[in-house]
This record gives structure tokens, C-alpha cells and sequence, in this order.
């Protein structure tokens, strides 16, 4: 069965190559930047690239997109080109080439202004009956390809599954006050609570759709950290969300107060991957409580995949503040 990953040089690209490459499976790898993970340099935008690159495949794992901090650098007709042009292309060629099952990488950021509670209201509980607001046209473009892959299967038959991930990428928070308040690592260990997967986990989260997709048909899923919070916690979250933690990880203040690290005061919203371990069998592996066992063991807050991959920026210059300039990254 041959796999084909679009996106091949990005973070989520190069970790299934290299879990796939692992596991001696037939994968090629298609990106427009050369990488040892990519075995074809081309754009999706490019229809007949796209053909090409086809041929023989059976499981395609969607990944390329430009990213929110691309909306600095990029058009909005160019998010369009590659976020929903160059996922149609594939879509369509797909069906011509007899693909068996397609799995399209979306974003809990498509949810947008919906995961902005208003003030003194309860934090809020992110499930996948959440109805989008997207707030930009990353946001927007995420949404209509969810939509076009929903269509494929509809009317095409094609097997089809969304997973709409939480953030997994290594490099700093975009928000200013973050990183002044906030080491790197205690930032990214909070999130694990509420808005933060392992790359390693959305790995087998996308290798699970792929094999479940035929029986599913279509289904969108939240990829994010099980949470050890609950529903019955969301008010006061947003209160005084230490208060909360001490009741369901009291574990965490001893290794917080050795490493001199903080606990956010609030919570605004927390991602559920109930559905996703309900119908895809996923069992991801990385929670705040792994992270906090792997650091007293004197291991990192991230995976020894995400520390393999490593950081790899969205631009070929820097900025004069932040990694990127966008105002919040969902």
C-alpha cells in the first residue's frame, strides 16, 4: 500500500516519513521545499504535479498548507491557492487515481472567535460540535477544505477523515506577553492541559484515520492532549485555574515550584479528544501527566521526536519581535 505525504518538509511531513520510513512502508514524500524526506519538489497549486505524483497511491495524508503566521508574508488569494485550490487538486485526483482513503490535516484554529468566551462567562468546552468562527483567512480556508473533503465523500464516495489539530510545533508563542511571562517549556507544559498535542501522537492519530477511514466514511476529529480537566471544571478555570489543577494533578505544584515555573490564572477553553479515542481507537500517549514524569525524570516537556525535528521556522527572514507577526496563534 503506498502512501503518499504532501507537506513532506514541514513538522507533521517529516515525522509520519520518518515513523513510516520506520515501519518499511511504501511512503513518497512531495513538498516545493527539497528535504532528505522529500522524494518529489513541487506544489500542490501545480494540477499536474499533483497527477503525477499520483500514480500507484492508495492512502493519501494530507498535510501542506500555509500556516497562520504565513498571513504576514502571503495573500489571501494565495492562502485560497494552497489551502483550498491544491487540496481540490488532490481531492479530484484522488478520485482518478482510486485512492482509498484520504486523511486532510485541518486545525483547532478553525474554530476562531468561538474559543474566545465572553468575560465572566465559563471556559469553554471545545468539542467537534463547536461551530467555526473563523477569524482570518487562514482560519476561512481551513474550513472550506474541511468542506471540500466532506463533498468528496458525499458525492464521490471517497473516504475521508479531518483532524483538526491542536498546536504541536516546537517554536515560540507568537504572543508577546507569553514570552515575557513565561519560560519556553513552562508556556508549552501548561498547554498540554487545555490547546497542546505531541507531534508523536498526531502521528498515529493521522496513521489510525487512515486505516479507519474506509469503515468511518467521514469524520472530523480534535487531535489535542486528553485533558485532565473536566467538564464541571470550565467556570472556574477561568477563574483561578491553578485551583482547579490542584484537585486533578496536585502532583504538578512540587515539580512547578522546583523549576520555579507558573501555572496560567486562567483558562480559556479546553479541546476534547473524547471522539477521537472513541472512534479511532487513538490512545495518544503525551498529557501534562507524562510531561510531568518525563521532566522529573530529567527529560524535556516535548517528545524525543519533536526534539529530533526540532524547530524549523515559517520564514526565510526574521522578524524585529516575536517569530512571526500575527497577532494569536489558536
Amino acid at each position: 500500500m503506498a502512501i503518499l505525504v504532501t507537506g513532506s518538509a514541514g513538522h507533521l511531513g517529516e515525522a509520519l516519513i520518518r515513523t513510516l520510513n520506520h515501519q518499511n512502508r511504501d511512503v513518497v514524500g512531495i513538498d516545493r521545499v527539497d528535504s532528505k524526506f522529500t522524494d518529489h519538489v513541487g506544489t500542490i497549486t501545480d494540477r499536474s504535479f499533483v497527477r503525477q505524483v499520483m500514480n500507484e497511491i492508495d492512502v493519501v495524508l494530507h498535510t501542506a498548507t500555509l500556516h497562520k503566521p504565513h498571513i504576514a508574508t502571503h495573500s489571501r488569494q494565495e492562502f485560497v491557492d494552497v489551502n483550498v485550490t491544491g487540496t481540490l487538486h488532490l481531492l479530484e485526483e484522488s478520485i482518478a487515481a482510486g485512492v482509498q482513503s484520504f486523511v486532510f490535516t485541518s486545525s483547532t484554529s478553525t474554530f476562531g472567535d468561538a474559543l474566545t468566551p465572553k468575560q465572566e462567562a465559563p471556559a469553554v468546552w471545545v468539542t467537534e460540535d463547536l461551530i467555526p468562527q473563523p477569524k482570518n483567512i487562514y482560519g476561512a480556508t481551513k474550513v472550506a477544505a474541511e468542506d471540500l473533503c466532506h463533498l468528496f465523500h458525499r458525492n464521490q464516495q471517497l473516504p475521508c477523515i479531518v483532524l483538526k489539530a491542536s498546536r504541536f510545533f516546537p517554536e515560540m508563542d507568537d504572543r508577546k506577553d507569553v514570552r515575557e511571562d513565561y519560560e519556553d517549556s513552562n508556556s508549552k507544559a501548561n498547554e498540554f492541559l487545555y490547546r497542546r498535542a505531541d507531534v508523536e501522537d498526531v502521528v498515529d492519530a493521522h496513521l489510525l484515520a487512515a486505516e479507519k477511514a474506509k469503515s468511518i466514511g467521514f469524520g472530523r476529529y480534535i487531535i489535542s492532549a486528553t485533558t485532565p480537566f473536566l467538564a464541571e471544571d470550565v467556570l472556574e478555570l477561568r477563574s483561578n485555574a491553578p485551583q482547579v489543577l490542584r484537585k486533578r494533578v496536585p502532583q504538578y505544584e512540587a515539580e512547578y515550584a522546583h523549576r520555579g515555573w507558573r501555572m496560567l490564572p486562567s483558562v480559556d477553553r479546553v479541546y476534547v479528544n473524547e471522539r477521537a479515542r472513541s472512534e479511532l481507537g487513538w490512545q495518544p500517549k503525551h498529557n501534562f501527566t507524562d510531561v510531568l514524569d518525563r521532566l522529573r525524570r530529567g527529560g524535556e516537556v516535548l517528545s524525543p521526536t519533536a526534539s529530533l525535528i526540532g524547530k524549523k521556522g515559517y520564514h526565510s527572514v526574521e522578524f524585529s519581535e516575536g517569530p512571526y507577526p500575527v497577532e494569536s496563534t489558536e
